[in-house]
């Protein structure tokens, strides 16, 4: 569906992203109440591009074109996760944060979710391992096959996710992402 065609006020078009420094996965889903279907899903592939910079560059591009074509009312990104290599972890923040300057410059909202939030939202199980997910998206969304890149199934997870939360913003205070951090993750504190 494109912007240029008429959409029932009533329906929403969710941009779910997953974000990644070498392969970047999106998936569009149209709702309408309870009711929802996929409209495109796939993944940017970036290892191609020699620096960081021309990266960034294309997925600021490729989610610009998307937003063009699809128009979509809001855009649900998976935070990154906190990781040991803070390098990987800075580039993977940079490569979020043009996705969402991309949304922004044009005026559409975006939420993040955790990635466990979006297991738990979609599987039941925020342990789920990423194909436990493009299993049960295929029960949920009617997937015929599934996509090479899981990335892409991701960030239709990601999609679904926002539209189950009814696009409550899940927004923490500083001291609740810690607390929730700590939580989420108990092996990874020291005492």
């Amino acid at each position: 569906m494109s912007k240029e065609e008429k959409k029932d006020p009533k329906e929403k078009i969710i941009l779910g992203i997953d974000p990644g420094t070498t392969v970047m996965g999106y998936g569009l889903i149209l709702t309408e109440g309870k009711k929802y279907k996929i409209l495109q899903y796939g993944v940017i592939h970036l290892k191609k591009y020699a620096t960081h910079e021309l990266k960034l560059k294309k997925i600021f591009e490729r989610i610009s074109g998307i937003l063009d074509e699809f128009a979509p009312d809001s855009v649900a990104l998976e935070a990154p996760f906190y990781g040991e290599n803070v390098q990987s972890m800075l580039k993977l923040g940079r490569a979020q944060g043009v996705a969402m300057a991309a949304a922004l410059s044009k005026e559409i909202p975006i939420t993040e979710y955790s990635p466990k939030k979006v297991k738990q939202s979609v599987t039941g199980n925020g342990n789920a391992s990423k194909e436990q997910v493009a299993a049960m998206l295929q029960t949920l969304l009617g997937i015929t096959e599934l996509p090479k890149l899981l990335d892409a199934t991701d960030a239709l997870a990601v999609a679904l996710c926002h539209h189950f939360h009814d696009g409550r913003l899940q927004t923490r205070g500083r001291n609740e992402g810690w607390k929730s951090f700590i939580e989420e993750n108990p092996n990874r504190v020291k005492k």
